[in-house]
């Protein structure tokens, strides 16, 4: 048993290494043939640790295969288009400015079921709605709303705007991350005159962000969230 369990972890580590090697989109939006050494990957990887009469280097060699494969097409596809759309396949335009085309969603096997369900998952709930819907080379499904219905911006109306920046996590799950703090400019007093304000320990915060402006955002773990700010903080 303790053989089975080392060799899990041993490959677990492997392979995770390698997926993260093999670039963020493993993670996220896969293409065809990442999807592709996503599965094969994981079958290889699921033999050797469940079979202990199979060497683990059975399962650690093909893994490593795959990911000079993987590597070696990537680079190929960067510098060849041709081999880039053999692979990936290309974007494909659903609705256009004529309605629906059903000899392109017939191509991509796709029902007029589900090209309703994908544009809901979008946010649009009529064809009326949509300009120009293209299928992805991934399977999403991009759409260009009809310009009566398309966001209105502060470019459109001539207005500035500050632009926003991602806020600074400065504690999550009771932890409290110093890199962070540096990062805002925050000390760990004023962390602690926050806490105080509203009579919370470090250990029961689930989440506190700041941004640039000073805006905070303090969730107690089962509690409701507070939005304040610095300035409320100093002066209070």
């Amino acid at each position: 048993m303790l053989i089975v369990f080392t060799r899990a972890i041993l490959i677990y580590i492997f392979l995770l290494i390698t997926m993260r090697l093999m670039g963020k989109k493993q993670l996220g939006e896969l293409q065809p043939f990442e999807f592709a050494v996503t599965l094969i990957a994981a079958d290889l990887a699921c033999i050797p640790m469940s079979d202990t009469s199979v060497p683990i280097l059975y399962g650690l060699v093909p893994i490593l295969t795959l990911f000079v494969i993987h590597l070696v097409l990537t680079k190929i596809m960067k510098h060849s288009i041709r081999l880039r759309r053999v692979i990936n396949g290309k974007p494909i335009v659903v609705i256009d400015s004529n309605g629906i085309n059903y000899k392109t969603i017939s191509e991509l096997d796709m029902t007029i079921n589900d090209l309703l369900e994908s544009l809901r998952g979008a946010g649009y709930f009529s064809p009326a709605q949509v300009h120009c819907a293209i299928v992805e080379t991934n399977g999403e499904l991009t759409v260009l709303p009809k310009a009566g219905l398309t966001p209105l911006t502060p470019d459109d109306i001539d207005i500035d705007v500050v632009q926003s920046c991602v806020p600074y996590m400065l504690i999550c799950e009771g932890k409290l991350l110093s890199q962070n703090m540096q990062l805002a400019g925050m000390s760990s007093d004023t962390v602690k005159k926050i806490l105080e304000k509203h009579d919370l320990k470090q250990k029961k915060v689930l989440l506190l962000t700041v941004t640039d402006k000073g805006d905070l955002f303090l969730q107690p773990i089962g509690s409701k969230s507070i939005i304040t700010s610095l300035n409320e903080v100093n002066n209070g």
